[in-house]
């Protein structure tokens, strides 16, 4: 397997960093996770604006421009062979003197790693964590490489043999999963947590928002606590890896299910295979197909 490390793609054994990288020692950098079909990194351009926007919040520079990094994607792409993966990019501040200042620290690292695509499962069983998230951090917004809270709490639901666990701000509202954002229908409506609340500002959800205004389906962004769910006509999560994955049971009482999220679904499918279709073709590569 090659991987990209500072403008070079190296095997992985020999990509290594600095144990006084900032991104190891504090947390402080950010990520992407990007879903690649039929070798082009879907939404890309979204990614790298979200990506872009974290770097400004946190004061890091990109070491190099947009369209350079979608050429060094290319290449890895192509270089492993895996024209059907996960496109994972890290953003540290690099290496710099010990303490929390950020001064001297001048020289980032940027890496990219390609993984086996998951196939999404055909629903989820989700707990409440006990873990909360701050409402109106605005951190919360971008993809920092501290993601403690998440880790903790999907280990909670492993331990309570759930799949996934959904977290509360520090209002008691629901913030999102731990790997993915929230939505529930509900009197002929889309609902979703507003990103005041806490949640992850996900590619994948911005992408359904444009899908519900494309078929005209309304869309309402509203605070909800975890037993207001249950009267839900339906839930389901949504990620860059899974897409839209439906929600079965929510702290062991099953939840409704909807045959509209099935509509979602293939929706959302076609406007992968829509995406796909902007990259360039492989040779020997089948024309793009919904996963």
């Amino acid at each position: 397997m090659q991987v990209f490390l500072n403008g070079r793609l190296v095997p992985e054994a020999q990509a290594v960093v600095p144990i006084s990288d900032r991104g190891f020692l504090y947390g402080d950098g950010l990520f992407e996770t990007v879903r690649v079909s039929h070798g082009w990194p879907l939404w890309w351009e979204r990614h790298l604006d979200r990506l872009q926007r974290g770097a400004g919040l946190l004061k890091l520079q990109l070491p190099w421009p947009p369209e350079s990094l979608l050429g060094f994607a290319a290449k890895l792409i192509a270089q492993n062979k895996m024209p059907e993966s996960m496109l994972r990019i890290t953003l540290t501040r690099g290496s710099g003197p010990r303490g929390y200042s950020v001064k001297n620290a001048a020289c980032p690292t940027l890496a990219m790693t390609l993984h086996p695509w998951p196939n999404p499962p055909s629903s989820v069983r989700l707990i409440t964590a006990s873990q909360r998230i701050p409402a109106s951090d605005p951190t919360s917004n971008c993809k920092t490489a501290n993601k403690l809270a998440q880790i903790l709490a999907r280990a909670e639901a492993e331990d309570r043999d759930a799949d996934e666990a959904l977290l509360l701000n520090t209002g008691g509202n629901v913030c999102e999963a731990a790997s993915g954002n929230l939505f529930w229908l509900e009197g002929g409506a889309l609902c979703t947590p507003p990103l005041s609340d806490g949640p992850l500002a996900g590619v994948t959800r911005s992408v359904v928002v444009d899908l519900c205004r494309r078929q005209n389906l309304r869309l309402i962004e509203r605070s909800v606590q975890s037993d207001g769910l249950f009267n839900a006509d339906g839930i389901f999560l949504t990620n860059s890896g899974w897409g839209i994955v439906p929600a079965a049971t929510l702290d062991g009482r099953a939840l409704h299910q909807s045959p509209y999220i099935v509509e979602l679904q293939g929706a959302y499918q076609e406007l992968c295979r829509a995406e796909a279709s902007k990259g360039p073709k492989l040779p020997h590569q089948p024309p793009a197909s919904a996963d």
